[in-house]
């Protein structure tokens, strides 16, 4: 660039006034480089306060009208009580959720707020760092503040879990309350009521329910178990006592579903004896099983320490017959003990990074691989024993987790403690190729690792030691106490060497801590069965299969479609992926036939003889035609013993009544 001296640059403007529009332009780089504005970074200075073990003064009244079934909203009122000289009250919405494993508060639902204080209305304002935070000034001699509150709850499932309908309700205090922040949870005390819908009925865990009209009222309580204490609610109920204290409260918007048969009630109270067969004491003084038959409210299963929270498909219950759930309907029934198991595994004995004095201080996830791990493997002995479940069906549910760690190339990069940060990373929102990102398998390949340990014990003391024995000491209980006990690595380590002297440190962290681990099936190898391949999916698989409406493919062409022909999902790699065929496309026809699923499947099965199956493929308005060469078949995993009489995988699934 040509240098230009300031008195030329203005004999220049004064003489050509043409070059004001070009001078500028030719000189502006150069200013750019000299001159780069570069603000220095604000310090974030704290605003809310931090959690103290220490009482918040006085009882919160809390009351929500949950009577606008025509819009979905519940209103809440509260009064909050202040400690004289009180200048700012600052309110907590709850984002770490227990049972959630993340950030999930429904914030974005949380509308209308106002705060009162002798009837006026009070200024307040959003916390901009930490938005669940709301600051209310107060006026001089405040002595509480009233909060009133409209929660919008999703009108359609595109919106978010429906938990109200014109039938049936899942009001979940978390969502529609706030709470003083820099106490425990367990310190703030709360005394709760909600005004129902006309003639409804309402079940939850929560103690001393009274009710006067529509107002339905609770003992005073403490906000921690407030919001680890739901409420259902609905038109159609009916109870089963199953044990002492525990009942299963169902609720369904046909009451025709409210129907069990004599010996699924006697299987579930069976369930109920072999998990205090299992684990020797019950940390809980009484237990609701809160069910929805309702395929309108959203789907659950979401654990409590006294109580928990499931959806069924309409028609589960009366389903039974001859001793067992139709597929359709079984697969999906183990969420009943898996929950159950939580009040010991998840509620009581908590990981300690896991466990928060409240719903602001972030839960770091590092051992879900136990809290959910093998809350998912003792599910599966406490369905089989009990005959909630088939000991086919949970066989097939075993092949059906192993069979997916065979064709997972994601194992290769990601260890499966990483994948203990997917409600948080994740969100729980669906993957484009999930086989390569992996997803939230601490449950099922956590549980397959417990299951290898199982075995491995069984196997070195004879059949005279077990997993069970570690659940009963590390799981112990006195009766009735729904506190938490935390733990880490270290202790379970101990705890397991308690019970079999062996390296379980390196064990646990070459199967959990490391990436490229091998497909977690030696556990199926030491209960004495082996994972193969079959013609047709085993009863778990095809249960899902038939309730949703797809065809799973994983295993042979590496997709799954639905019965519509959408691809639903692609295994990264395989041979639909290497053939430019991704999730959302459309299959229209197989080998010049419209798609259904038995078209589908003659189709593979007539190719074992070299012939290409040809897929008419539509994306968008663009059609192709794709050829692929396979023989293999049809292929879906199963377990099958490599040899004669009882295995310690049957033992395993034998009950101990």
């Amino acid at each position: 660039m040509t240098t230009i001296t300031l008195r030329a640059r203005a004999a220049l403007l004064a003489s050509a006034p043409l070059l004001l529009g070009v001078l500028p332009l030719a000189i502006a780089p150069a200013q750019a480089q000299a001159v780069r504005s570069a603000p220095t970074a604000m310090p974030i200075a704290p605003s809310v306060p931090d959690a103290v073990d220490t009482p918040y003064p006085g009882t919160i009244r809390i009351d929500v009208d949950a009577t606008d079934l025509a819009h979905r909203v519940f209103r809440t009122r509260q009064v909050i009580p202040v400690a004289p000289g009180t200048q700012t009250l600052t309110l907590l919405y709850p984002e770490w959720l227990p049972g959630h494993h993340g950030p999930d508060g429904t914030i974005d639902a949380l509308n209308g707020l106002r705060f009162l204080v002798d009837g006026k209305p009070v200024p307040w304002t959003r916390d901009n760092v930490e938005v669940y935070a709301f600051h209310i000034a107060l006026p001089a001699g405040a002595r509480e503040v009233t909060a009133e509150i409209v929660y919008t709850s999703p009108v359609t499932g595109s919106e978010g879990r429906v938990v109200m309908t014109d039938d049936l309700m899942n009001l979940q205090f978390n969502q529609m309350t706030l709470y003083p922040a820099g106490h425990y949870m367990r310190q703030i005390r709360v005394k709760p009521s909600v005004t129902m819908p006309e003639g409804w009925a309402t079940a939850t865990a929560l103690d001393g329910q009274t009710q006067a009209g529509n107002v339905v009222s609770f003992a005073e309580t403490d906000y921690q178990t407030l919001v680890d204490s739901p409420i259902f609610a609905g038109k159609h109920h009916k109870s089963w006592t199953i044990a002492d204290d525990v009942t299963i409260e169902a609720f369904a918007h046909d009451p025709e579903d409210l129907v069990m048969p004599e010996g699924e009630q006697e299987a579930l109270s069976a369930m109920m004896d072999e998990a205090y067969a299992l684990f020797g004491s019950r940390p809980f003084d009484h237990y609701e099983f809160l069910i929805a038959l309702s395929d309108e409210l959203g789907g659950i299963g979401l654990e409590h320490h006294r109580s928990t929270e499931i959806t069924l498909s309409p028609g589960t219950f009366k389903s039974w017959e001859d001793g067992q759930y139709p597929p359709e309907f079984g697969f999906s029934v183990d969420v009943i003990p898996h929950e159950l198991v939580h009040s010991w595994n998840g509620k009581y004995r908590r990981p300690a990074l896991t466990w928060t004095p409240d719903y602001r201080q972030p839960m770091r996830n590092d051992l879900l691989w136990v809290y959910e791990g093998m809350t998912q493997y003792w599910d599966l002995p406490l369905a089989a024993r009990s005959g909630v479940n088939t000991k086919e069906m949970t066989l097939g549910e075993i092949a059906s987790a192993a069979g997916s760690y065979t064709i997972e190339p994601g194992r290769e990069w990601r260890a499966l403690v990483d994948t203990t940060h997917d409600p948080i990373t994740a969100n729980r929102k669906p993957k484009p190729y999930s086989t390569f990102s992996r997803g939230e398998e601490y449950y099922n390949e956590g549980a397959l690792i417990w299951l290898e340990a199982d075995m491995m014990i069984r196997t070195e003391t004879n059949g005279a030691k077990s997993l069970e024995d570690f659940a009963r000491r590390f799981f112990a209980a006195q009766d009735g106490d729904y506190g938490e006990r935390t733990y880490g690595f270290d202790q379970l380590v101990a705890d397991l060497n308690a019970v079999y002297p062996y390296d379980w440190a390196s064990f646990l962290r070459e199967r959990v801590y490391t990436a490229g681990a091998p497909a977690p099936v030696r556990g199926i190898e030491l209960g004495g069965y082996e994972l193969v391949f079959k013609e047709e999916p085993n009863p778990f698989r095809a249960g899902i299969q038939e309730e949703y409406d797809y065809l799973n493919l994983y295993y042979s062409l590496g997709m799954s479609v639905n019965d519509d022909g959408k691809v639903r999902g692609v295994v990264w790699d395989g041979i639909a992926f290497d053939n430019d065929i991704i999730t959302g496309q459309t299959i229209e026809a197989v080998n010049g036939t419209a798609y259904s699923p038995e078209v589908m499947q003659d189709a593979i099965t007539a190719a074992k003889d070299g012939t290409p199956i040809e897929l008419l493929v539509k994306r968008g308005e663009d059609y192709r035609t794709v050829s692929i060469d396979y023989t293999g078949g049809l292929r879906w995993p199963w377990l099958v013993k490599t040899g004669k009489g009882e295995t310690l995988l049957d033992r395993f699934l034998e009950s101990k009544r």
